[in-house]
C-alpha cells in the first residue's frame, strides 16, 4: 500500500479537500447530533457562516467534560445501526461510550492500515499484537482490523504473558510487534534470564503505542534509548492516538513525527484561549473527524499539547506532523500505555469499604514513564485485598497502579500538611525522582 493521494497534495489541495468534507459533517452533525444541534442554537450558529477552513474558529470547542455529561446526546444513527460499542478508559471518573457503525468500523480498518503502511509494514509482515483486543478496548481492535485490511498476518497474543509471547515468536516468527513499548523491556529481561538469543529472532519492528518514545527534537528519550542499547535490531515507530478521534498519527521511517491523515481528521492547535498557533509552537490538538457516521465530533480538545510541523518531509508526504506530547491538561497521567485523570482514581478508591482515606503519587520512574503510587489508608488488611483492588481497577481502567498500605492517621498527615486549606489527594511527582 502506497502513500494515499491527497497526502501528497499540496497545502492548498488538502485544504480545499478538507474544507469541502467539513461542509457535509456540518449538515449530517446539525441534522443528526442532538449536542450539536443545540449547540448551534444556543450560539447562533448558521452552517452556512462557515465559508472557509479558518471559519471553524466561530464554532466552539467540545470537551471531554461535554462528552461525559451528554454522552448520548452525541449519537447520530439509531442503535440498531451501532455493531461496535467501545470505551475510553473513564479520565473524569465513568467511561465514555462510543458507538460504531459498519461505516465507522471500515474507517478504523484504513486508518490503521495506512497507519502501518507508513511504517513500511506490508502484506508480508506477521504482526504480534501484545495489546488487548476485549474488554471494550478500541486500539487492539484497530490494529487487528488494520492488518486484515493490509493484507499482513496477525497474531492476537494480547498483553502480559512473557512466555507466551516468547514462545509465539519461536513458532511463528512474526517481524512486528504492537506494543506499549515498557513491555519491551520485560522482554528482554525475560529473554536474558532464560537464555533466549533475542536479538537473532525473526522481530525487525515494533510499532509503540501509548507511551512517548522520543524528545521534543526526536531524539529518543529514557525508554526509546532503553530498548535501543539492548535490542538495536529493532527499528520503533512512535504512534498517537486516541478512542475520540478513532485514527492515529503514525511515525514514518524518518522519525520526524506522526504524520496526519487529512481524509480523517481536520487537525487544529489551539492556545488556553482557544487560538491557533503557529507551527514549531506549543498548541493543544484539537480535531474535527472526518468519516465518522456514529459519534462525529466537531473540535475536540484532546488535552494534549504538543509542536506540529507542517514542512515537508523526506517520505513524500505534505501533511503536518506532530511532535510527541509535551504537556498534559488536568493532572493527565500515561500510565501504561492507558490515559487517566486522578478522578477515574478516585471514584474506584471511594467505593471499597475497608479504604478510609488515600493519597495518589503520580512521579516519573526510570525508564521516564509515569508511576502511581497509591497510598490507601487501611485499620485491617482482609485477606486477598490487595488484588481485590487491583482486580477493581483492572475493570474499571484495564490498568492497575501500585498499592502502598499505612494507618489511616499516617496517610491524614499526609492529606492534611500543615497550612493546607483542603485535602491534598494528589501529588505530582512527575521528573522529581
Amino acid at each position: 500500500m502506497g502513500i494515499p493521494e491527497i497526502e501528497k497534495k499540496t497545502f492548498e489541495e488538502i485544504s480545499d479537500y478538507q474544507f469541502a468534507e467539513l461542509k457535509k459533517l456540518l449538515e449530517y452533525v446539525n441534522s443528526n447530533s442532538k449536542f450539536y444541534n443545540k449547540l448551534f442554537k444556543q450560539n447562533n450558529i448558521s452552517i452556512n457562516d462557515i465559508g472557509t477552513l479558518d471559519d471553524l474558529s466561530k464554532i466552539p470547542v467540545t470537551t471531554k467534560e461535554d462528552l461525559q455529561k451528554y454522552n448520548n446526546d452525541f449519537l447520530c444513527v439509531d442503535k440498531n445501526k451501532i455493531i461496535d460499542y467501545i470505551t475510553t478508559s473513564g479520565t473524569l471518573g465513568d467511561p465514555v461510550t462510543f458507538g460504531l457503525t459498519e461505516k465507522d468500523l471500515q474507517r478504523l480498518a484504513y486508518n490503521e492500515s495506512i497507519s502501518f503502511a507508513c511504517a513500511g509494514i506490508n502484506s508480508n509482515d506477521i504482526l504480534q499484537q501484545m495489546v488487548t483486543i476485549d474488554k471494550r478496548f478500541m486500539a487492539g481492535l484497530a490494529y487487528y482490523l488494520g492488518a486484515r485490511k493490509l493484507g499482513a498476518g496477525i497474531i492476537r497474543v494480547g498483553g502480559g504473558m512473557l512466555e507466551l509471547q516468547w514462545d509465539t515468536i519461536k513458532r511463528i516468527n512474526p517481524t512486528t510487534f504492537i506494543t506499549v513499548p515498557s513491555f519491551m523491556l520485560k522482554l528482554i529481561e525475560y529473554a536474558e534470564k532464560n537464555g533466549i538469543d533475542y536479538k537473532n529472532t525473526s522481530i525487525n519492528k515494533a510499532i509503540c503505542i501509548g507511551e512517548p518514545i522520543r524528545n521534543v527534537d526526536f531524539t529518543l528519550n529514557t525508554l526509546g534509548r532503553k530498548i535501543k542499547e539492548k535490542w538495536s535490531e529493532v527499528k520503533l515507530f512512535s504512534t498517537y492516538a486516541s478512542t475520540e478521534m478513532s485514527s492515529a498519527f503514525s511515525e514514518c521511517e524518518f522519525s520526524k513525527g506522526g504524520h496526519h491523515h487529512p481524509e480523517l481528521l481536520i487537525a487544529e492547535f489551539l492556545d488556553e484561549n482557544n487560538n491557533s498557533v503557529k507551527p514549531g509552537t506549543l498548541g493543544e490538538l484539537t480535531i474535527t473527524t472526518i468519516g465518522v457516521e456514529g459519534m462525529p465530533l466537531l473540535r475536540f480538545k484532546t488535552g494534549d499539547v504538543m509542536i506540529h510541523y507542517t514542512d515537508k518531509c523526506e517520505c513524500g508526504r505534505n501533511t503536518l506532523r506532530l511532535g510527541p506530547v509535551i504537556g498534559r491538561k488536568m493532572q493527565m497521567i500515561k500510565y501504561k500505555g492507558t490515559t487517566l485523570y486522578p478522578p477515574s482514581l478516585y471514584d474506584i478508591l471511594d467505593n471499597i469499604d475497608n479504604i478510609k482515606n488515600y493519597v495518589v503519587e503520580v512521579f516519573t520512574n526510570d525508564i521516564g514513564t509515569d508511576e502511581i503510587l497509591i497510598y490507601a489508608g487501611v485499620e485491617d488488611i482482609p485477606i486477598h485485598f490487595e488484588k481485590t483492588i487491583k482486580d477493581h481497577f483492572r475493570a474499571k481502567l484495564r490498568v492497575a497502579p501500585k498499592l502502598l498500605f499505612r494507618h489511616p492517621q499516617e496517610i491524614n498527615k499526609i492529606l492534611f500538611p500543615e497550612g493546607a486549606r483542603k485535602p491534598m489527594k494528589f501529588i505530582d511527582n512527575r521528573n522529581k525522582h
